[in-house]
């Protein structure tokens, strides 16, 4: 149940300062809007640089990549390694963290927001005119929250541990690898989701997705199939997924690669779904979602300096 508890958290739902002396960068706070706070990194030395813009996964994830309970630093090292090769970047907080740090949680969030601000972010640095070619990279929720942003305003697109899938699909086969004795309610509460209806009938371990109060936010996430949407792109995308992700397979990427045909595909060995190397059972693995000391998996980027530039 340890790999289901956490699938769920991420599906459902600490910023470090960066030392002021790193010769081969600086750092400035930026508010693009009332909803979006974030931290750009800019390479010393480079006129014009491209720009990654990194999107957060589910839940009240901030721009480092963490949760309250969930720390790994992983976006932070991922906008940090990026930068250190001459590629500007961008990673701000999900509106929700700054709702909650403010104690004024807006009950009527919908995913599509989420798509809002993300095009908020693209839009603002477009205007700036101050990067060459400016990718978007996605992780988890991020990725179809990216494509989805990333359609006739950025120049290349990032999948990073992004479902094939619709959210509704994802989550029915999480439940049925995991828990599978509530696969029947899973499947029947989602009909009464798509039928733009709500329910209290649901299993209380089923909760954490289920709740009253998420359920109008999962029926408009599900509304959108990453397929038919990445399919969209007309620009260079990059696939990337690891073989140890306890919550997006490896078949999730290739459903996402087959409907981009030009798409470029890599699968990182041992890779799991916080972007870092795992060599032991699903414990180590689950473990890691915590441990903000771990690297970064080996060649993830080496991928993206690549690809970007």
């Amino acid at each position: 149940m340890k790999t289901f508890f956490y699938a769920i958290v991420f599906l459902i739902g600490s910023q470090f300062a960066i030392a002021q002396d790193n010769p081969s960068f600086t750092d400035q706070e930026i508010e693009v809007n009332k909803f979006i706070n974030g931290t750009l990194l800019l390479p010393n030395g480079v006129a014009k640089p491209n720009l990654a813009i990194i999107i957060a996964g589910s839940g009240p994830t901030d721009r480092d990549g963490n949760q309250n309970f969930l720390k790994t630093n992983n976006l932070k090292k991922l906008a940090v390694g990026l930068t250190k090769q001459d590629i500007a970047t961008f990673r701000y907080d999900k509106r929700i963290v700054k709702q909650i740090r403010k104690g004024n949680v807006d009950k009527n969030m919908m995913f599509d927001d989420f798509v809002t601000d993300a095009i908020s972010v693209v839009e603002y640095f477009r205007n700036s005119d101050a990067y060459n070619r400016i990718y978007i990279i996605g992780h988890s929720q991020g990725s179809l929250v990216g494509l989805l942003a990333a359609r006739d305003r950025a120049d290349g697109f990032i999948s990073l541990a992004g479902a094939g899938q619709s959210i509704d699909m994802v989550i029915t086969e999480q439940v049925i690898k995991t828990a599978p004795m509530f696969k029947d309610d899973t499947i029947r509460i989602f009909d009464v989701l798509k039928e733009g209806k709500t329910t209290k009938d649901y299993p209380i371990a089923l909760s954490s997705i289920f709740n009253l109060d998420v359920q109008p936010f999962i029926r408009n996430w599900m509304k959108y199939n990453p397929q038919t949407e990445i399919a969209k792109l007309e620009m260079p995308i990059l696939i990337i997924n690891g073989t140890k992700d306890l919550q997006v397979s490896e078949a999730e990427a290739k459903l996402l690669h087959e409907a981009a045909k030009s798409s470029t595909l890599k699968i990182i060995e041992n890779m799991n779904h916080v972007l870092v190397t795992i060599e032991g059972d699903d414990l180590e693995n689950s473990k890691s979602y915590n441990e903000s000391g771990r690297k970064l998996a080996e060649g993830l980027l080496n991928e993206l300096t690549q690809f970007i530039k």
